[in-house]
């Protein structure tokens, strides 16, 4: 004869130690990380949830909770509303192998009830909800992960090859805010690869056509155009209004200026770069992994420096160095996976070759170093063309699409 409910309960409370609101607390305090699991249904948690916890509701929780909690041994709390779903979902998971399982005594509403900290939950609107809903079925991304994209604010470098595939997938996934540096206008030779311009926009603005695509793209993305020269007396106040930045430039003045200040104002950047058939793209956080400075010192010379109307550049490369950089901003703004801080990920699109390589700061780096002689903007165009200043690092024909010629 099967179990009734009650007798499931029961059963139950035999096996699974209970923990009232304020020795939770107690434990939270004295550990952060200890791990809270909440296994309400999504409108419930639309009511708050406790600031550690983890939400999989309990349809969901064989399913996921490996993902998210791979340490068997490690001790997990429990709750629901009530204090009864949670106990048998804690059954399951001493089922699954979990040895140190207990549930929250009278659940959230006993939590919230007593007073304890909780946080409120980004509000979704039902469009969002379908908009987004492939990245609610993501562990590592879910609703709470939404909320940080639709609150992140993230700074685009050149609308161009890159920015254009960066912005479109930004955009897409729901980045709240979006700022583009341009100042060209929209040019023929610009639709083989900077894919948000049409034949109709040519003369316009770059910042505005990109807008247009964006806002057509996700009309809830705030794009914020600066139409601007990027230099030494505006970066840092453009900089400043945003959490990432993205690196696309066509030019070494603005590529050292953008590290630079991204530097000073301890911002990561994320860098791409394309040649011909190659491209690289790797992640810099300041004070933590090597600034382009690290890698050049000081620019090539023009000749070994041939720009993409020089030399030329595929088409489709953009849209795939342009992903890449889009992931790793998404990681950062999340705080998942492994960025490509300290490394540099490089592509041959002829062979179709993907290879990494391990990047170390330079403890004499000028701006990041040990004992930085460069603290604020300087001249960079004369930098960049002083022919007195011998380049220190002579990049092969293989590393110098790290120097961030795009088209």
């Amino acid at each position: 004869m099967p179990l009734s409910s009650r007798d499931l309960l029961d059963q139950a409370r035999s096996q699974i130690p209970e923990v009232d609101s304020a020795q939770l607390r107690d434990a939270l305090e004295q550990d952060p990380s200890t791990s809270v699991l909440d296994v309400r249904e999504l409108e419930e948690v639309a009511q708050g949830l406790i600031q550690e916890a983890v939400h999989i509701p309990r349809g969901y929780l064989e399913l996921r909770v490996e993902t998210l909690f791979p340490d068997r041994s490690r001790p997990i709390t429990v709750y629901c509303a009530g204090g009864v779903r949670s106990l048998l979902a804690a059954v399951t998971l001493r089922q699954m192998g979990y040895s140190d399982v207990r549930s929250l005594k009278g659940g959230f509403g006993a939590w919230k009830d007593q007073g304890m900290p909780f946080k409120m939950p980004r509000p979704l609107t039902s469009e969002q909800r379908e908009r987004y809903s492939r990245h609610f079925l993501l562990d590592e991304v879910g609703e709470e992960g939404q909320a940080k994209l639709l609150d992140a604010k993230v700074l685009v470098i050149g609308a161009g090859g890159l920015g254009a595939p960066v912005s479109y997938y930004l955009a897409a996934a729901g980045i709240g805010t979006l700022g583009l540096v341009d100042f060209d206008r929209v040019e023929r030779s610009n639709l083989q690869r900077q894919i948000f311009h049409t034949e109709d926009r040519i003369g316009m603005l770059k910042t505005e056509s990109a807008a247009i695509a964006l806002k057509a793209l996700n009309p809830e993305v705030q794009v914020i155009e600066h139409n601007v020269h990027l230099d030494g007396t505006n970066a840092g106040e453009i900089f400043e209004q945003y959490d990432v930045i993205v690196n696309g430039c066509d030019n070494f003045p603005t590529r050292y200026l953008a590290n630079d200040v991204a530097v000073f104002l301890g911002k990561p950047m994320v860098d791409g770069g394309i040649f011909r058939f190659e491209g690289q793209v790797t992640t810099m956080i300041p004070w933590q992994s090597p600034c382009y400075r690290c890698r050049y010192p000081q620019p090539p010379p023009p000749e070994e420096a041939p720009s993409c109307a020089e030399a030329g550049v595929l088409g489709v490369l953009p849209g795939l160095i342009g992903t890449v950089q889009a992931t790793e901003v998404i990681k950062l703004i999340l705080g998942i996976g492994d960025s490509l801080s300290g490394r540099l990920l490089h592509v041959d699109a002829l062979s179709m070759e993907f290879r990494e390589f391990r990047l170390r700061r330079d403890p004499e780096c000028p701006v990041c170093g040990e004992h930085p002689s460069i603290t604020e903007p300087i001249d960079y165009d004369g930098f960049c063309t002083n022919p007195n200043v011998a380049p220190s690092i002579r990049p092969s024909a293989g590393a110098l699409v790290g120097s961030g010629l795009v088209g």
